[in-house]
């Protein structure tokens, strides 16, 4: 219904997301400010929902803005970019010291770095907030990552929390750390959702492919590994989406859908953080790319009939190779979650956010599209060991792939001789091998980098930097 009465929150940018979280506000018992450049969306809220809690309605930027109780806490759910901007600077321009401006997008957490210090420039408290749940999460209890800063989360951090997914009664809500930190975290959190969805994909063309399993076959597999330590909202979802048969056809509707998987971003964001801090988020990338050239239809058409080579016999064992593929499926999903943590990391050094990995692995536990039984293992893992190097250090992830690796390998090596791609299970397999390797071909490279330019290189056997003279008589010197 709507009300006179000042709201303790606004939302301007009503669209899914926008309208869901208002509503959940209002069905918490706050009223809720709404605003819309576009009347109609306003009024389509109220009269589709005006029925869960106080709103005020509001036409103008200027009445919306004076709509709201002081301290002013206005959630901006617009596209991210210059859109944002322009309503950052509309709000900023009527507002007063002390007041919050949440974005509630997929910002680029550099550009909320950007906006969060020209707000603190004129009194302003800009808070960037990772929200994720899609649609569902929004009304129903998102898992959300506010960063900016610490006075701020005082006022605004009881109504998010309110808001937001429990798990064992406790918010999948807290307060990341300053700047830009909330929006790294859910830009890293969609890199994870990136590999994991990928890591799905090629257990299903797996099952498909070398097994020869229909959809409603691999349905009943991704229900029952529901069941397990794979339990998760997207295996859950998976099961799902194979089920469904298409009204025009009578098929499986995921026969009918074009390959060729669409990204808004995120996912590339978070490989080139990756590679700016210099840390392996190997099938986080494999994911990016696989997106990428299942997109390229023409390239794809061109090449189907490439050589594919004297192929290997499919599996005998279909119950076998189908627990292979699960056990290869949760080892590549720790790898995921492991390097998503290194970055977490990597970044809170750079930037001085003194981020808590266990924190975050406490509120991804619902709420949000990564939601899985094992982030409770992650969270115990960091609340045990703070400064453990790597997640698969820890004691439960070491002894769950001590316990997948034999099948992982034959998962890798069978798809291999297939010709079946698994470019995220393969390089999570590359890369824990690499990673417990006692001495790679790193050394060679270097040897190559001193040759050409004049590098130098370490020993192992002494202190220092050395340069060998390659173009001279090949001596050894100090550099």
């Amino acid at each position: 219904m709507t009300s006179t009465a000042l709201a303790q929150i606004g939302v301007t940018g009503l669209a899914v997301m926008g309208s869901n979280i208002a509503r959940n506000f209002a069905r918490n018992g706050y009223t809720v400010a709404l605003h819309n450049r576009s009347v109609a969306k306003t009024d389509a809220l109220l009269e589709s929902h005006g029925g869960d809690g106080n709103f005020v309605r509001t036409e103008t930027i200027e009445e919306f803005v004076g709509a709201l109780e002081k301290p002013r806490r206005v959630l901006i759910m617009v596209k991210a970019g210059e859109a944002t901007d322009a309503v950052i600077e509309e709000l900023a321009a009527l507002m007063e010291p002390g007041d919050i401006i949440i974005d509630g997008g997929n910002a680029l957490y550099t550009d909320t770095i950007r906006r969060e210090a020209a707000m603190k420039a004129r009194g302003l408290n800009f808070v960037g907030a990772g929200i994720s749940g899609g649609e569902e999460g929004a009304l129903n209890g998102p898992a959300i990552m506010p960063g900016g800063p610490k006075e701020s989360y005082e006022s605004l951090g009881p109504l998010l929390e309110s808001i937001s997914a429990k798990v064992d009664g406790v918010p999948c809500c807290t307060h990341i750390g300053p700047d830009g930190s909330g929006h790294f975290v859910k830009m890293v959190h969609n890199g994870i959702e990136y590999a994991d969805m990928q890591l799905i994909g090629e257990a299903y063309h797996l099952l498909r492919d070398a097994l020869g399993f229909d959809a409603g076959q691999i349905a009943e597999v991704f229900t029952e590994w529901n069941s397990g330590d794979l339990e998760s909202y997207l295996v859950e979802i998976t099961a799902q989406v194979l089920e469904q048969t298409d009204a025009k056809t009578g098929k499986p509707l995921v026969d009918v859908i074009v390959d060729a998987a669409e990204q808004k971003g995120t996912g590339r964001w978070t490989v080139k953080s990756a590679l700016d801090l210099g840390v392996p988020v190997t099938g986080i990338a494999e994911a990016v790319f696989a997106r990428a050239l299942s997109g390229s239809r023409a390239q794809r058409q061109a090449a189907h009939d490439l050589a594919s080579g004297t192929l290997a016999e499919k599996p005998t064992d279909a119950g076998q190779f189908t627990e292979d593929i699960r056990r290869a499926l949760y080892a590549s999903k720790i790898v995921a979650y492991a390097q998503g943590f290194d970055q977490i990391a990597a970044g809170s050094t750079e930037y001085d956010w003194n981020l808590r990995p266990g924190d975050l692995a406490t509120i991804w536990r619902g709420g949000c599209i990564i939601r899985a039984r094992f982030l409770n293992r992650i969270k115990d893992a960091y609340e045990e060991n703070p400064g453990l190097p790597s997640l698969i250090l820890a004691p439960y992830f070491r002894a769950a792939i001590e316990q997948a690796v034999d099948s992982w390998r034959r998962v890798v090596s069978t798809a291999t001789l297939l010709g079946i791609p698994v470019p995220a299970f393969g390089s999570s397999l590359s890369y824990y091998d690499a990673l417990r390797a006692e001495r790679l071909p790193a050394a060679l490279t270097q040897a190559q980098r001193d040759f050409f330019g004049a590098h130098t290189y370490e020993r192992v056997d002494a202190e220092g930097k050395f340069h060998t003279l390659w173009s001279g008589d090949r001596s050894e010197i100090s550099a």
